[in-house]
């Protein structure tokens, strides 16, 4: 059974998705504050994390750095009830697979949920590839620049690299990654993508302004050549 951690301290918000997951075939645990969501969440125990952004204690924004930094690649999608780009980007920054702004439908996160646990698997791929300026090691997730730097790579931006990866030298539609890695044509937006692709430009590329590792398609999409 996939298990699933909400950390969230609105007790009447917890109780509605707690019923419609058990429904869905998900067992639920509950951690209401900062301290005990991270500690839950950095066990390995779970197969997704439900993040609340505003929680007593310590916030989601700290606890989802402190995963990240810690080597826990859970997927974890942010709930948040401010719905600022700012956030949305914080939160994507700092490593989250995805996020859900409140108020939302049950059947937007699980379909989230389930993109975001489809996703999960690739990030066990081996191997290290060369692209210009950078050398990655996708199994130890990180990205070896020419200029000595290491960068960390989040589990979404791997699955990011190694789908284009396989696709290398042709151009990609928005709209076939966003179909492929998210599963969702409705609820993601193609924001969502072109977030994920900065932040990631920033780790691997000499010049994040004039990309070569990771180009983009006017009108089309990205490309590794």
């Amino acid at each position: 059974m996939t298990k699933v951690l909400l950390v969230e301290d609105d007790a009447d918000l917890v109780r509605a998705l707690s019923v419609n997951l058990r429904h869905e075939g998900y067992s639920v645990e509950w951690a209401r504050d900062g301290a005990s969501g991270f500690d839950r969440a950095a066990s390995g125990e779970h197969d997704l994390v439900l993040l609340d952004i505003m929680l007593p204690g310590r916030d989601g924004f700290s606890i989802l750095e402190s995963l990240r930094k810690g080597g826990v690649g859970v997927p974890v999608i942010c709930l948040t009830a401010r719905g600022q780009e700012a956030d949305v980007v914080a939160g994507l920054t700092l490593g989250a697979d995805d996020y859900v702004v409140k108020p939302f439908s049950v059947a937007e996160l699980l379909a989230r949920m389930r993109a975001a646990l489809r996703r999960a698997p690739a990030t066990s791929e081996s191997g290290s590839v060369e692209l210009p300026g950078v050398r990655l090691d996708l199994a130890a997730r990180v990205a070896r620049r020419e200029d000595g730097e290491e960068r960390d790579l989040t589990p979404i931006e791997v699955d990011l690299l190694l789908y284009l990866l396989e696709r290398r030298g042709r151009s990609v539609p928005r709209e076939a990654i966003l179909a492929d890695l998210w599963g969702l044509d409705r609820y993601t937006t193609t924001r969502t993508l072109d977030n994920h692709v900065a932040r990631l430009r920033k780790k691997i590329e000499r010049d994040p302004a004039a990309p070569a590792a990771l180009l983009t398609v006017h009108g089309v999409g990205y490309r590794i050549p």
